[in-house]
């Protein structure tokens, strides 16, 4: 497939999804003026029920085209952009998500477009309007910048990579000729099936944990909060008001409120509401648009004190990216952490903002809009789940459980499907064949599991250990916020660096922030102490072997904080896995 024109992922009427793609379009529909939007989003509507497809976007400023209350502002984008097709091709995965290897773009040096004072002063205003009985909330958002010579593989190889990171429900790339629009955007403006029409409002935001235990605890954290459930149910009000101007009398409902999803780098509270309408596509624009979730309430006057205190065009962020096809079907998503490249200027835009209500902290809100622009530092590369047993004649594979028990909780952590009968049965067949071909005893055996499910077992041969492995202290510390240190996979860049600093070595130990022992590259350290075992704390920043967790099961070791001082004057260094068992290490120039 070559470099698409537009390529966006959409829902079937069977829940299914998949991607249309399309080339050079046909023909392109712009609108540039308020005056052209409502004649132009017709024209796009007739073409479709002329059996044409069409794909575009709406921004944020196209508003005042359907209500001369919403307040007039500019932008460099069209108001409106969509190609028209004559048919899109369909791929249950495009074969450019799998196969492009083109550049990617690992981290951008992103400049904010307003300082932290500049934003603390719209919070206090925006209060300030929230006392005065203006207004319940208000969605405060600004802009990120960077500038980056480019070109079009380098710009799809960076729509793949975020993909890759962070897949969501409603992602699009439209190239727009000169401007192309990169969303990964997890929310539903509103789809059109028939008669039929749903929207699915966001509002309340969590990080994810590292482990899974504090995942599962943020995200019922989120579940039970008072303030984003109110945040939450404001909006879904707005979204019944909206809908109850276009649908038929008595059919607008809300069958789920206040459900909480998952995605690579935070939670979010989604409920959906739905109707019957026979309305036109400019008519559901028109009571529709702009999305009740990234305004605030009511919405004509958080609008307005939007453009009040915006310091810059919304541009596309908070627009609508999608598609309208023959038969009555359209699909839009709330542009948020969306991109846009200007190819006059080679520089993105990134929109980040926080919905301000009476109660919101500064700090706190300013923390979230960092959590959604960490979409943009999250771009690892395609990665495998690993587990490395020992396997043993006559005795099989060591710790079988806790290994397959820690593989599916990162798994579920992760969003991989896993199907342990098969994967017993792949390692029951693997040992076997090594069993009749090879005559050593013991053997390494490497168990991958990747995002599709799919389920690798290597067996290799063991080699006998040293009787004390050469050890060295990491050059510099570790991130304990980086979510891979608490997950085995084939992801392993931080021990990678931190083993290529010291080559001469068996392995290197790693320290954090606090200067605290986490772990080596290959395996949990234990250190003795006053003739005592310690092990680092999980929460330090490191993996849970499951040498480590059968050990303080049967209280061999001890958990505690270790101390880089405490690990030189320590009467004896081990590292223990499940495959080495315990290997007494001397530390290099110690």
């Amino acid at each position: 497939m070559s470099f698409p024109g537009v390529l966006v992922r959409r829902y079937g009427g069977d829940g299914r999804a998949y991607w249309l793609h399309g080339g050079r379009p046909e023909t392109v529909i712009a609108a540039y003026t308020h005056a052209e939007l409502l004649p132009a989003l017709a024209e796009v509507e007739r073409a479709a029920q002329a059996g044409l497809s069409a794909v575009g976007f709406m921004a944020y400023e196209a508003a005042q085209g359907f209500d001369q209350a919403f307040p007039k502002a500019q932008t460099g984008l069209p108001l409106l952009w969509f190609g028209l097709y004559q048919q899109l091709d369909i791929y249950p995965e495009p074969l450019s998500l799998v196969q492009n290897k083109g550049q990617t773009v690992e981290r951008l040096d992103w400049q904010p477009t307003l300082t932290q004072s500049d934003y603390d002063y719209a919070v206090r205003r925006i209060r300030d309007f929230i006392g005065a009985g203006d207004v319940y909330q208000v969605n405060y958002s600004f802009r990120l910048r960077t500038t980056l010579p480019t070109d079009d593989g380098m710009l799809l190889s960076l729509f793949c990579h975020l993909y890759r990171a962070q897949p969501v429900p409603y992602a699009a790339y439209i190239d727009a000729g000169e401007y192309v629009i990169l969303s990964l955007s997890p929310e539903l403006f509103f789809a059109l099936e028939g008669k039929r029409i749903v929207s699915r409002p966001m509002k309340g935001t969590a990080p994810r944990g590292v482990t899974l235990e504090e995942d599962l605890q943020q995200a019922q954290a989120l579940r039970c909060s008072e303030k984003n459930r109110a945040e939450n149910l404001m909006i879904v009000d707005m979204v019944r008001n909206d809908l109850g101007r276009i649908a038929a009398m008595g059919t607008v409902r809300v069958p789920r409120l206040f459900e909480v999803e998952r995605y690579a780098t935070l939670w979010q509270m989604t409920s959906t509401v739905e109707a019957q309408t026979d309305a036109s596509l400019p008519e559901i624009f028109r009571a529709l648009f702009p999305a009740a979730s990234i305004t605030g309430a009511p919405k004509i006057r958080a609008m307005q004190i939007i453009h009040e205190l915006e310091t810059t065009p919304r541009g596309i962020y908070t627009g609508a990216v999608g598609v309208v096809l023959p038969n009555r079907q359209a699909q839009f998503n709330v542009a948020i952490r969306t991109l846009c490249y200007d190819r006059a200027t080679q520089q993105f835009e990134y929109g980040v903002g926080s919905g301000i209500v009476w109660d919101s902290e500064n700090q706190a809100e300013y923390a979230e809009c960092l959590t959604k622009a960490h979409l943009l530092l999250r771009t690892h590369p395609e990665f495998e789940l690993l587990e490395t047993l020992l396997w043993r004649v006559g005795r099989g594979y060591f710790l079988l459980e806790k290994h397959l028990q820690r593989l599916q909780r990162s798994a579920d952590y992760f969003g991989f499907p896993f199907d342990e009968l098969k994967v017993r049965r792949l390692l029951m067949e693997a040992s076997g064949r090594y069993a009749s071909t090879e005559s050593l005893r013991r053997a390494r055996c490497r168990l991958l599991l990747n995002r599709r499910g799919e389920v690798r077992v290597q067996m290799s041969p063991l080699e006998p250990k040293p009787p004390v492995w050469r050890v060295a202290l990491a050059p510099e510390p570790i991130d304990p916020s980086e979510v891979f240190l608490y997950h085995k996979t084939t992801h392993r860049t931080v021990y990678e660096k931190a083993r290529a600093a010291y080559p001469h070595c068996e392995d290197v130990i790693l320290w954090n922030p606090r200067g605290e022992i986490t772990e080596s590259t290959l395996a949990n350290v234990v250190v003795r102490l006053d003739g005592r075992l310690y092990t680092p704390p999980v929460g330090c920043g490191l993996l849970n072997g499951v040498y480590r967790q059968h050990l303080l099961e049967r209280g061999t070791i001890q958990e505690r904080i270790l101390t880089m001082e405490e690990l030189l004057r320590a009467e004896a260094i081990y590292l223990i896995n499940s495959v080495r068992g315990w290997v007494r290490v001397n530390l290099c120039g110690a």
